[in-house]
């Protein structure tokens, strides 16, 4: 099982080691989320989209760019209506599989805007407007686990960490995720992208940079 968050540094994996030990925690944490009942991930969902909502970054942007929740993922539902009534502009990714890139479209009813994507991941429908990379002001960012330092998991596609450098510097990184997502350290290579808050259904965490 994954350890408790420390921010304790260690030496880093590399090469081989490095994929190996990123396999092995994507597993473990994988299988303590989807454990995890229905009732408790609702609930919790709700305590993570309420606690982003409040956020400064996320209040004072005009444009976000949200995900929707693909299996055992903390819903974002709750986020993406209040970001709706808050009019600002919701946008999402769909995924563009030749160049392996996420094209960003913006939604205005989740109901009627997203389809079955990619894997069957939730995404616009193509026929909804494209939204510029350098417009968006505020992004959540996916992730299997994440450490005190900000360090991130992915699914092992890399479609964010392309996406992320693309995007403003000024737009806040911020990533939910539940409570046993948060491990000791994620191994990372120097070339992954960190966020620059995660929040759980019991707090917020701001990696000290």
């Amino acid at each position: 099982m994954p350890q408790p968050a420390s921010g304790r540094d260690a030496i880093a994996p590399q090469g081989v080691a490095l994929h190996e030990a990123k396999l092995a925690l994507r597993r473990q944490v994988l299988e303590l989320r989807d454990a995890q009942p229905a009732e408790a991930r609702t609930a919790a969902s709700a305590a993570i989209a309420a606690q982003i909502a409040t956020l400064p970054e996320f209040a004072a942007a005009r444009i976000v760019l949200l995900t929707l929740a693909f299996r055992s993922e903390w819903s974002t539902l709750p986020l993406v209506h209040a970001a709706l009534a808050a009019s600002k502009t919701v946008v999402v990714p769909r995924v563009d599989t030749q160049p392996r890139m996420l094209e960003l479209h913006s939604i205005a009813a989740p109901g009627r805007d997203i389809v079955a994507g990619h894997l069957s991941i939730p995404e616009p429908r193509p026929i909804q407007p494209q939204v510029r990379r350098d417009a968006i002001e505020f992004v959540l960012v996916p992730g299997v686990a994440f450490d005190l330092a900000g360090r991130r998991l992915g699914y092992g596609g890399g479609y964010y960490d392309r996406l992320l450098p693309l995007l403003p510097p000024r737009a806040a990184r911020v990533a939910g995720a539940f409570e046993i997502q948060i491990v000791e350290r994620v191994p990372a290579a120097p070339h992954d992208v960190a966020v620059d808050a995660i929040v759980t259904e019991s707090r917020i965490v701001l990696p000290a940079r």
